[in-house]
């Protein structure tokens, strides 16, 4: 990879990747870290990766930093009474952005992950099993299971979107 081929990268990808790693995380700042750990990754490893490869290269690098920051988070756990009583507060009917971020929350790192993988940035189901080192199956079920888990979550609310 070139480094015009690099930079190309960089102006085509950096905006869904660090989407990604945002939702993923839910932090901007750990979103920015993500992203840029991964752009830093295929820099180092741009004689290795072909160009029509890299978008799918850095959304593997990134989905296993984000497993690693839930890993490391579920190891540091700080009870935090605001945020807290900020996820408790009934939302705004006409939120939609806030009631999909508050259901997003209730899912654990990997479905939620694969949630975003899929409905946020569209990867195919292969593709996904790809990235996240799972079979086609697993991400099916998966998927399945999580978007159970959303759809009950939202009719136990009773939110009118």
């Amino acid at each position: 990879m070139t480094t015009s081929e690099y930079n190309h990268c960089v102006h085509e990808w950096a905006d869904s990747l660090y989407r990604f790693a945002f939702k993923s995380t839910g932090c901007s700042e750990n979103g920015k870290d993500v992203a840029q750990h991964a752009f830093s990754v295929l820099w180092e490893k741009r004689l290795e990766v072909l160009p029509d490869k890299a978008k799918s290269f850095l959304f593997t690098v990134a989905y296993r930093k984000c497993m690693d920051y839930h890993r490391l988070k579920k190891r540091t756990i700080v009870t935090n009474d605001i945020h807290e009583n900020f996820l408790s507060e009934q939302p705004k009917n006409n939120d939609l952005k806030y009631i999909l971020q508050t259901a997003l929350g209730k899912l654990d790192e990997q479905s939620r992950n694969l949630i975003l993988l899929k409905d946020y940035e569209g990867y195919s189901y292969e593709e996904i099993a790809k990235l996240t080192n799972l079979n086609e199956t697993q991400v099916k079920v998966y998927l399945h299971r999580a978007r159970k888990v959303l759809k009950n979550y939202l009719v136990h609310k009773d939110f009118i979107l």
